[in-house]
């Protein structure tokens, strides 16, 4: 198997195999981050049935691609199905034949059909026909393993993870892929001969996040920043429209989850429901809601509590950097090179801001190099409710009776305080102490991306934590 980490979720995948009941997987995430290739890797490409839906393909289109591929498994009657019904009867018929594969560790039959939101097209009797499926038959199969797999995550929400009639507690594990962490980045940059510093590996994650997909695009005779000007601003550029293919394969209609991210990309601090609510391209309502909670689980945006408010003040938060980065530099581009835009005011305001999403995403590995990995812990912002403004972008409550009020930096070169950013340090402080009355002990955590520097104004910093941290784990 060629899977880079992904530990965890082959470990699901390992369980499924090895339990005693029919399995109804659902793997999600999204579009370009490794759904496919991680189920078809671990078993090896060998199914005892596998399909796909296929784009911008109607209902008999559809069906015939399902039936090329129970002809590939060893279904006998080549006539198109006439329906979904006749199309899961044939897979039930072809499940049950002698000849079936069956995977050899504890003799599973392994149903894998990816792309399943593309199958159910407008007018089509598909969730019926999976519903009765599922629901009739393969239920009661203890060595059935249904996985299904799809970029369009608000299907996926809407039909599989939170549906309250067919499909309502029928899935048996849900596995949400998520980006990989700086340490997986390495290891596909090593895999693909792409040699670049850590520091440049950092940045990196600036612009893409941990897609690999995107990973995978980058051209080793290139420096990044070429690599990003090929990619992202070049017409023929294999990012150039990235942005709003990505967002159109993954909703129905993402005018509004787009207006959402626009809004939050403008307020580093975050915005809370009401605030992005008074945003006429947002609106309000159960449609909020429902956008809101997809791009959470898209993991576009987080959801948090500042320390000092209550549940009816969470904030949102963009925590994709491919998005951030899209918003602020590619979807009305200033300059036709990405050279032109660096240095800038507005590329070291995004560099600040991009580092600090790093961060977020990164938390365990923040937690492990301050030896507090086994210490139960909430992370929030919090802002000043005084004129000053003061926030923190990231505090650490731990149970210990500790808060860690983070600083993130990441400058060109080994970071250094200053009497400046000293004083600013102590008025957050201050300010902090005052408005959350909090008795907690208050440690200053600084996450240097790009190294330290000591100076005379270092006693008042308890951890210091280095790009090199954010590798670990």
């Amino acid at each position: 198997m060629k899977i880079i980490g992904r530990k965890r979720e082959k470990e699901y995948l390992m369980q499924c195999l090895q339990s005693k009941r029919p399995e109804f997987i659902v793997v999600y995430g999204r579009r370009r981050i490794g759904k496919t290739y991680l189920i078809k890797e671990f078993f090896n490409n060998q199914f005892s049935f596998y399909a796909t839906g296929l784009t911008d393909e109607k209902m008999k289109g559809q069906l015939r691609g399902f039936n090329a591929s129970l002809i590939e498994y060893g279904y006998e009657d080549k006539s198109i199905p006439v329906d979904w019904f006749e199309a899961f009867s044939r897979l039930k018929k072809l499940l049950e034949s002698d000849r079936v594969y069956r995977e050899p560790i504890n003799n599973k039959r392994v149903v894998f059909i990816d792309e399943l939101p593309w199958m159910d097209t407008a007018r089509s009797d598909f969730k019926s026909a999976l519903d009765y499926f599922w629901n009739s038959w393969a239920s009661s199969q203890d060595d059935l393993v249904l996985i299904t797999c799809g970029s369009a995550t608000s299907w996926i929400i809407s039909n599989l993870l939170t549906n309250k009639k067919g499909f309502h507690n029928r899935v048996t594990r849900r596995i949400h892929l998520a980006p990989f962490t700086l340490a997986e980045c390495e290891q596909l940059f090593e895999l693909n001969d792409v040699v670049m510093t850590r520091k440049q590996m950092i940045e990196s994650y600036m612009f893409f996040g941990g897609v690999p997909y995107y990973l995978n695009l980058m051209d080793s005779r290139l420096s990044l920043a070429q690599n990003v000007n090929e990619m992202c601003f070049k017409q023929q550029g294999a990012l150039n429209d990235e942005y709003y293919s990505l967002f159109y394969s993954l909703f129905d209609k993402p005018e509004k989850h787009m207006a959402i991210l626009n809004a939050l990309a403008g307020k580093k601090e975050g915005m809370t429901r009401a605030e992005l609510s008074k945003n006429k391209a947002i609106g309000g309502g159960s449609v909020l809601t429902k956008d809101l909670r997809e791009l959470t689980e898209c993991g576009f945006i987080r959801k948090f509590n500042t320390l000092t408010d209550g549940e009816s003040d969470e904030f949102y938060q963009i925590i994709d950097p491919f998005t951030l980065f899209s918003i602020k530099f590619l979807i009305d581009k200033k300059f036709d090179s990405w050279n032109e835009y660096i240095n800038s005011p507005g590329y070291n305001s995004w560099r600040g801001i991009s580092f600090e999403t790093v961060c977020i995403n990164h938390i365990d590995q923040i937690k492990a190099a301050m030896g507090i990995s086994g210490i139960e812990t909430r992370e929030f912002a919090w802002r000043s409710s005084s004129e000053e403004g003061a926030q923190i972008d990231l505090i650490i409550s731990r149970k210990d009776g500790v808060i860690n009020l983070c600083e993130m930096k990441f400058t060109n070169d080994n970071y250094s305080l200053d009497a400046v950013e000293h004083e600013k340090i102590l008025n957050r402080l201050a300010q902090f102490q005052k408005e959350s009355g909090t008795k907690d002990a208050i440690h200053v955590t600084l996450i240097c991306g790009t190294g330290y520097k000591q100076s005379k104004y270092s006693g008042i910093v308890q951890n210091v934590i280095l790009g090199d941290d954010l590798f670990e784990g």
